[in-house]
């Protein structure tokens, strides 16, 4: 399980803190299970998140990427896929969960797996081309 072992280390221009959504045109969320893990448990994030949803702005997440979702209350009502071993969270969350490759509901898109990239960036780069520019 690759995710676990530590990866490279990236300068940002700027911590999310200090980001506003009305400077991007969307917002992709990362998989495996430790990426996902530590944006929930940032409030930061977590708001970041919430207002990039609610902007209606394109939202991309794979794998346990949908945690961060559930955590900043906007799955409620959405239709969803993710690694099966969150759905219940997201369940729990008031998501409909189904398992398909991607699954786009409004500027929600979701994937399952890694094995699923193809499907998702294809979808990704259709959605967030029709998508209003910032």
């Amino acid at each position: 399980n690759h995710d676990l072992e530590p990866a490279g280390t990236f300068t940002v221009d700027r911590a999310v803190a200090g980001a506003s959504v009305e400077e991007f045109d969307g917002l992709v969320l990362p998989g495996g299970t430790v990426n996902p893990d530590k944006l929930r448990m940032d409030s930061a994030a977590v708001a970041f998140v919430r207002d990039f949803v609610e902007s209606g702005k394109p939202v991309a997440a794979i794998c346990h990427g949908p945690w961060t979702l559930v955590e900043a209350g906007v799955a409620v009502g959405r239709t969803v896929t993710s690694y099966p071993s969150i759905r219940t969270d997201l369940r729990n969350a008031g998501a409909h969960v189904i398992d398909d490759e991607v699954v786009v509901d409004r500027n929600l898109i979701t994937s399952r797996s890694p094995k699923d990239l193809p499907a998702f960036c294809a979808t990704i780069v259709e959605q967030f081309a029709h998508a209003p520019a910032s």
